[in-house]
């Protein structure tokens, strides 16, 4: 029985590998061409939104001699892509780290830090699959020592990855342990309303995708027996994106045309979580 439980472990971890590798290989793929696309940019934007809206609510809870608080905000992004949200996110906190598994988006980001007419200078890129929250490729707790333990944040988001993400409970527990005390979540992505949910992607660009959306139920479950408090998942906005009208129309390349397709409106979750003091 050991052995047979030994092989389901080992089957189950390079199932995961190679739905990782599709995933990211695909996404190096598309660094290039990411920003081209409109609504990358307006789901970035309605993520941003919602993610401020947020700290400002809290703000308003606890207000620190009038001032907005999340000017002192140490963020960690996982999944950051080509750091369209962290761009957005950066001139409302001090630093954020951002972290994506694919290479070539990072390389995009770095780069556009680097060209970009007044490019933010407090976004700090990592190409790392983030799985442990001690991993060296983060910044360390303490300059002076490089080899210690690693910064903890006041902020940890997400937006569009967790539909790609295989075991989204293991996720959550590197989240959890990458918060200073009391810290908090606040990841985006579609909501799972049904089959239909599946049309968000064209058939040809559904490497990588391991579910169709988040079910806000299961998720707060999830992220309450993980460890979090306070835990809400709730819709927060709502999107039209267009979709094929039947599986294959888009072609092999999955790019949206002008004269093909459909448009059909997406809800998306907030998945809002704190950390235990």
């Amino acid at each position: 029985m050991a052995s047979a439980a030994s092989n389901l472990r080992a089957a189950a971890a390079s199932s995961d590998k190679n739905s990782r590798n599709n995933g990211n290989a695909r996404f190096n793929d598309e660094a290039l061409s990411w920003d081209s696309r409109p609504f990358v940019h307006e789901a970035s934007q309605a993520a941003a939104a919602a993610i401020l809206a947020r700290l400002n609510e809290n703000n308003v809870k606890h207000p620190s001699n009038g001032k907005s608080q999340t000017k002192h905000l140490q963020v960690l992004e996982i999944g950051c892509a080509t750091g369209i949200l962290s761009f957005l996110l950066a001139p409302h906190v001090a630093r954020i780290v951002a972290v994506d598994a694919a290479e070539g988006m990072i390389a995009v980001l770095s780069q556009k830090l680097q060209t970009t007419p007044n490019a933010p200078q407090n976004i700090v890129p990592v190409a790392i699959l983030l799985e442990d929250p001690e991993d060296a490729a983060l910044p360390p707790a303490h300059s002076d020592q490089p080899d210690g333990p690693r910064q903890k944040f006041d902020l940890v988001t997400s937006h569009l990855v967790l539909h790609h993400i295989p075991d989204l409970r293991a996720v959550l527990q590197t989240m959890l342990g990458c918060l200073v005390p009391g810290g908090r979540v606040m990841l985006t992505d579609f909501e799972d309303f049904g089959p239909e949910a599946k049309r968000f992607h064209p058939v040809a660009r559904m490497a990588g995708v391991e579910r169709h959306g988040i079910q806000a139920r299961e998720m707060a479950e999830m992220m309450q027996e993980v460890g979090f408090a306070e835990v809400d998942v709730r819709a927060a906005w709502t999107m039209r994106k267009k979709v094929e009208k039947f599986e294959g129309e888009f072609g092999e390349g999955g790019a949206v045309k002008p004269e093909l397709g459909e448009m059909m409106d997406f809800p998306f979750v907030l998945c809002y979580g704190e950390g235990p003091m």
